[in-house]
């Protein structure tokens, strides 16, 4: 595996597509964080010097894990896009054809796509981990801790689910416009969806006293979604008399549920569909 990683890198490492993409997602993090914490600092709090409303500071210790952490899920679709383009390149160009017939069984050629995976996770991670360090001391508002910390966690979670969904749209649709947009409004209308599960949700408390939880975060995507919470968390705790509650055991089992399910259908799919 470590030869076919390898062969990987050698593919992509001048690819421009990469390269861009890989500076605007490392970019991305830093400026979703910066502009919350820039609005929080300027906006926020000379409206709420006492910090009642917005709960303190969130980019402090131990609160900026779960700052960076939530924040940084926006740029998520940037990794899955670059994964897409690979995957998909393989096919426009014929390359996964030549790579089998030089010797490379399928299962390992869809093997090495998800390993691809699972290292921009970590590599996606890793980042937020130092930006959320960053942040922390630069803000210094209370000494550090590692509490907390579970959200980068949650984090790397949520990057892999979205890798793993790029690459089985990859090698289900193997035509890269067609793939991306696919994959875009794929995202749209899941979102979509979750909303609408979640207000049903409510109706469903509210009229039948039935709490199903928020049937929105049961859905791929928005289960490892569901497990980075918004920072602030007050107005959400003001609303938890009407909102559902957040099953977090459930929605962590259904994230790896889906996991293992892109895993298989991915190699599924291309050790029996047609070269």
């Amino acid at each position: 595996m470590i030869k076919l990683l390898k062969i990987e890198w050698m593919k992509i490492k001048n690819y421009s597509a990469f390269i861009v993409i890989s500076c605007f997602f490392a970019l991305g993090i830093f400026m979703a964080n910066y502009l919350v914490y820039y609005f929080k600092k300027n906006v926020v709090d000379p409206a709420d010097p006492t910090g009642l409303i917005s709960g303190g500071s969130p980019f402090g210790f131990p609160n900026v894990w779960q700052t960076v952490s939530y924040y940084s899920g926006l740029t998520l679709l940037l990794p899955g896009l670059l994964l897409l383009i690979l995957v998909t390149n393989e096919f426009t160009y014929r390359t996964h054809r030549q790579n089998i017939i030089d010797g490379i069984s399928r299962i390992e050629f869809t093997q090495v796509k998800l390993l691809m995976a699972l290292i921009i996770a970590v590599c996606s991670t890793i980042l937020v981990f130092i930006t959320a360090m960053a942040f922390g001391f630069i803000v210094n508002t209370g000494s550090f801790s590692f509490y907390g910390v579970s959200s980068i966690w949650f984090f790397f979670l949520k990057a892999l689910t979205y890798n793993l969904i790029a690459v089985l749209m990859g090698v289900l649709i193997r035509r890269t416009g067609f793939a991306v947009a696919v994959f875009f409004i794929y995202t749209v209308l899941e979102n979509g969806l979750s909303l609408v599960l979640l207000v049903w949700a409510i109706k469903i408390k509210k009229e039948h006293n039935i709490d199903l939880g928020n049937m929105g975060n049961y859905l791929p995507m928005n289960a490892a979604d569901g497990l980075v919470y918004s920072p602030f968390g007050m107005f959400t705790n003001m609303a938890n008399k009407f909102l559902p509650s957040d099953y977090t055991w459930l929605v962590f089992s259904l994230a790896i549920a889906y996991m293992v399910l892109f895993y298989f259908w991915s190699i599924q799919r291309m050790t029996k569909s047609d070269l």
